[in-house]
């Protein structure tokens, strides 16, 4: 990002790389005595767009995702899991290990103020001394590959062959279209997509998830096959545009005929069948801004229903290539020696595309449109909205973007050699998931001269060597944008940006009241400071800076989206000046002209 700290960020760019290299041996020494690459598991990361805790099957969810399941139903399914409430820090600290706030991608840059913009910690690219997966696999002998989001850092050196892996095809955004090669939103130009570091053209028949697990696969078969292999798939589904082959949309046709109010029941009710939430636990009400589903014309009634059977549809696909993916290994003899891990970014995503009049003007412009005419199909802008995303994340309060329950409590798998067939109800971080998966492939890393990791192995909870990850006095806090979530005692701290939140601390018994519906502010002060207190050591710790006063995300994306048009389009409105006053001043010549001979 361009702005007045862009020295600093050039300066942590090429620190970062003398680091690493220096690094390197370290790295590599560390792994030197470890057992032969070839007993060494392979390593899939699935890292799903914005899915909900209860969106695949096995967790209770409409859409069908037999494969996923499957993975589930062999190894450790965890209900207690959180991640970031936004896609960029939750991505770095599932790959690093490290704190959004110390690996230096603390928010996105999508909604980052101009007053935290390019300062440490929110450069919004992997910093000095941060080290990934596919670093620390690289050096232990394995071959590393990415496919899919990337959304880390666009500069020189933030794409992945910059942070140890060997091939890659990435989406250096938040998102982009699933059939074509073009960008979402107005933020973005262009849909950046590289190989290997360097401008790539997609294919003519490119879906995402077909395209992101198919590339994987030719990775793989083209390796030495000597060597395990990390493969870190990143997927855009369900992010929008939500888009889906029509056949497997049509899977659901009536499915969410009766409303988001029915889901988020059901699903509420089926949380508490599957041991999700406590048996009686009070599911917190719709958000005020929430339109009830009766006040919908039959119309609109018709089309949001579809919306959520694309995004149902979608789903699918993704899970239908993710089988594609594990039979591929099955008939290569990879599958029973590769460990899977299966999760979301975030929670459900609730922005609209039919709620302001600029973006429509931009979808016009690029070929969208938001009917129900082959809708999630080719030129299809497909979205849920704030209502079905909040019915997608019940049991929970809320969804993407918020640090409430609904925002960060997302389902998480694992699978494969090392990994028991069990349930795991105890707390686990998306920081902990690189130390767990360097344990399970035996490697143990040499962080000397790097940013040490903030997350723990989950590795003696899966093998039952001890109960918990996180004890009752071990602190853990997320934060992103202001919106935090912090856990001490059994119980948690929320704070809650606008527009859906007022920026409080709120304390819930995260407990006995998962979906934080009952705030004991009142009944426990003396409890709450302390949460407080231990927040603001661990902000100060971890560098957090403070948001600014007023801060909005969605008014803070609406003025980011416009800095960075103006940025790109300058010269046109200079032109359009230009000939407006050109033909003002024409008109005023020939009005005076008119006059004078008159």
């Amino acid at each position: 990002m361009k702005n007045s700290n862009r020295p600093f960020r050039s300066l942590l760019r090429v620190s970062s790389l003398a680091l690493l290299v220096l690094a390197g041996a370290g790295l590599a020494t560390a792994v030197a005595a470890e057992q032969g690459s070839a007993a060494k598991p392979n390593v899939v990361v699935l890292l799903v767009d914005d899915a909900a805790l209860m969106d695949f099957g096995t967790y209770g969810g409409e859409a069908r995702t037999p494969n996923i399941d499957a993975l589930a139903g062999r190894g450790a399914m965890f209900t207690q899991y959180r991640s970031s409430p936004l896609c960029a820090p939750s991505r770095a600290m599932l790959l690093t290990g490290v704190d959004n706030h110390q690996n230096g991608v603390a928010t996105i840059p999508e909604v980052i103020p101009r007053e935290q913009a390019g300062k440490p910690g929110y450069t919004l690219s992997l910093e000095p001394g941060v080290a990934t997966l596919a670093d620390y696999l690289r050096a232990a002998g394995y071959r590393t590959y990415m496919t899919g989001k990337w959304h880390l850092g666009s500069e020189h050196g933030d794409l992945p062959d910059g942070h140890g892996f060997d091939r890659s095809f990435a989406l250096d955004a938040s998102g982009a279209d699933n059939w074509e090669d073009k960008p979402y939103m107005p933020f973005y130009a262009e849909a950046p997509w590289f190989e290997d570091g360097k401008p790539a053209d997609l294919p003519a028949d490119f879906y995402s998830s077909k395209f992101i697990v198919n590339k994987m696969i030719d990775y793989i078969d083209a390796g030495d096959a000597a060597k395990p292999f990390f493969a870190y798939v990143a997927f855009q589904a369900i992010h929008i545009p939500v888009q889906a082959p029509p056949e497997f949309t049509a899977h659901y046709k009536g499915v969410y005929d009766e409303g988001w109010e029915v889901m988020r029941e059901a699903r509420h009710a089926r949380a508490m069948e599957k041991g999700l939430v406590p048996q009686g636990a009070k599911l917190a009400p719709m958000p005020k801004s929430a339109r009830p589903w009766a006040s919908l014309s039959a119309d609109e009634q018709k089309l949001y229903a579809a919306r959520m059977e694309v995004n149902a549809g979608m789903l699918e696909a993704m899970d239908f290539y993710v089988g594609k993916l594990i039979e591929h290994l099955k008939e290569k003899g990879q599958y029973e020696n590769t460990i899977f891990v299966v999760t979301s970014d975030n929670g459900p995503e609730p922005s609209r595309g039919d709620d302001n009049a600029l973006t429509k003007i931009w979808m016009d412009f690029n070929g969208y449109h938001l009917s129900a005419d082959h809708i999630g199909e080719k030129g299809s802008w497909g979205f849920i909205g704030p209502e079905w995303a909040n019915a997608a994340a019940s049991p929970s309060d809320l969804f993407k973007f918020y640090a409430a329950s609904g925002g960060v409590r997302v389902p998480f798998v694992m699978a494969g050699p090392g990994v028991p067939q069990t349930r795991i109800s105890s707390f686990a971080l998306v920081t902990d998931v690189a130390p767990t998966l360097l344990t399970l492939a035996g490697v143990t890393p040499d962080e000397t001269g790097l940013r040490p990791m903030t997350g723990r192995s989950l590795v003696p909870v899966m093998k039952g060597q001890v109960a918990e990850t996180y004890g009752p006095n071990d602190p853990v806090g997320i934060e992103v944008s202001g919106n935090t979530g912090f856990y001490l005692d059994g119980h948690k701290i929320t704070r809650n940006m606008a527009p859906q939140g007022d920026g409080q601390w709120r304390l819930y018994d995260i407990n006995a009241d998962p979906g934080e519906t009952t705030d004991l502010s009142d009944a426990k002060p003396d409890l709450k400071q302390k949460l407080i207190a231990a927040y603001d050591s661990y902000a100060q710790s971890m560098g957090i800076l403070p948001m600014p006063e007023g801060y909005d995300s969605t008014a803070q994306l609406n003025n980011n989206i416009a800095v960075r048009m103006l940025k790109r389009q300058w010269w046109k409105l200079v032109l359009l000046v230009l000939l407006l006053g050109g033909i003002g001043y024409g008109t005023y010549r020939g009005i005076r002209t008119w006059r004078a001979r008159a």
